[in-house]
């Protein structure tokens, strides 16, 4: 790993002072990696206690689905004292064993397509949630500004207003997208732990990891494989490590040796494993994108040859193409003045298997009782809302809305053979239940050397 030069100031960590949101046990731990990058810390495997499992049981998802052994969040609790203390007393004597992990398929767009689930025990995911907190104390100091997915306090909206602020205040006229195959399940699982020794001096803690990404996968014909490689989506540990790997091999990569090289601007926006590079001169961008591939290979991962490319992207508009980022296209327009402006709207791609999911959704729960349907559509459309609710994005907000209220009066129609509704009957029903509207969130300009 490349541990030279110190990264430089503008991209360095996103956390400039200590996060008093974080617990006391927390804060200590976060404080000091903040001050002390290079500290590695010892007995985190002595922070598993039962005060710190309670505590930590209010952050796993309650009504998730269960593993292998079919014992749910709710059984669980039922008896969480006398559970923790059992798995706490194992963990002091060394006899804790990571159980299988529950394979299950879910649908990937809009072409059929599949992609794996990796579902832990319940007390799997007690035990993998505080190691994921404690983890995340010590390398959310050392994470990058480019870097926004599965971090407290940020996330995909300010992953795409940044890009967007890189791409209309700089001068930046070639993008470069990247695409990673099956990321998650590529990881290579000793350059993971290597990593993680970087800042983690504690051997039970480290093997308490190791024991997690070795563990079994019960498929769902019933056989069981032993993964060489990955960490299972779905596991509560699993984004905190994926972003801990892609750290080393990309982001720090990127700004102490890539970045330093280039005469004109350049800058990397990585969302997980979702990233666009943009640069100002087209030697470089394909210099990068040379390097690219052998940069990831050394860690175990491979590109996309299809999916991962260089594109103009000039300020003019000529030879311009669009691109795709987080559910978002970008590409270039002209404002009321006649200035280059960047126009953001939602992805053709992502609006389709947007509206596949949705409507999916639709026929499996039509059957409902009518106020739980809409509170749990309330709910739905809100969060989509809220994504792709930006300014200038408001004909697809619309386009989405219509649809979607097309697919469910076609779906409330068929909970009965005769119609239940006619056009003027659901609309009051809608307004009955204040089905919500598109809204547009008009974000903060910011300044071009934010």
């Amino acid at each position: 790993m490349d541990r030279g030069s110190q990264p430089a100031q503008e991209t360095g960590a996103g956390h400039d002072g200590p996060d008093t949101r974080l617990p006391t046990s927390l804060r200590g731990i976060a404080d000091k990696a903040r001050r002390e990058p290079k500290h590695r810390f010892r007995n985190l495997y002595g922070m598993l206690n039962e005060a710190f499992l309670h505590e930590s049981w209010r952050w796993v998802r309650k009504h998730a689905a269960s593993g292998v052994d079919r014992v749910s969040a709710q059984a669980y609790e039922r008896a969480l004292a006398a559970n923790i203390r059992g798995l706490v007393e194992r963990l002091k004597q060394k006899r804790y064993r990571a159980k299988l992990v529950r394979r299950q398929w879910i649908p990937k767009g809009t072409e059929g397509q599949l992609r794996p689930l990796g579902i832990p025990v319940v007390e799997d995911k007690l035990l993998q949630r505080a190691v994921a907190r404690i983890l995340t104390a010590i390398f959310e100091q050392d994470f990058l500004r480019c870097s926004y997915g599965y971090r407290p306090n940020v996330g995909a909206r300010e992953a795409v207003d940044k890009l967007t602020v890189k791409l209309q205040f700089g001068e930046y006229h070639h993008v470069v997208e990247v695409d990673i195959e099956n990321y998650f399940g590529t990881i290579d699982h000793d350059w993971l732990l290597r990593m993680l020794e970087q800042r983690v001096d504690d051997r039970p803690f480290v093997r308490l990891i190791r024991k997690w990404l070795k563990a079994g996968v019960l498929e769902t014909d019933g056989q069981v494989t032993h993964p060489a490689t990955g960490t299972p989506q779905g596991g509560v540990v699993s984004p905190v490590l994926a972003n801990i790997y892609l750290h080393y091999v990309l982001d720090l990569w990127f700004h102490r040796r890539v970045a330093k090289r280039c005469r004109g601007e350049a800058c990397l926006i990585r969302y997980a494993d979702d990233l666009v590079c943009a640069f100002e001169r087209a030697d470089e961008a394909d210099r990068f994108l040379g390097e690219l591939g052998e940069r990831v290979g050394k860690f175990g991962l491979r590109m996309s040859p299809a999916k991962t490319r260089r594109l103009p992207f000039p300020r003019t508009g000529e030879g311009t193409e669009a691109f795709d980022f987080l559910g978002f296209e970008f590409r270039w327009g002209r404002d009321r003045q006649g200035r280059p402006h960047l126009q953001r709207r939602t992805a053709r791609r992502s609006l389709r298997a947007s509206l596949h999911r949705y409507t999916e959704w639709c026929r499996t729960n039509r059957h409902r009782r009518m106020s739980d349907l809409f509170c749990e559509l309330d709910q739905k459309l809100g969060g989509y809302y809220r994504h792709f609710g930006i300014y200038g994005n408001s004909p697809s907000l619309w386009q989405f809305h219509r649809q979607a209220m097309r697919i469910l009066f076609k779906w409330l129609n068929r909970r009965s053979q005769p119609r239940s509704y006619t056009w003027p009957g659901f609309r009051d029903l809608v307004r009955h239940f204040g089905v919500p509207q598109p809204v547009v969130r008009r974000t903060a300009q910011a300044s071009p050397t934010s």
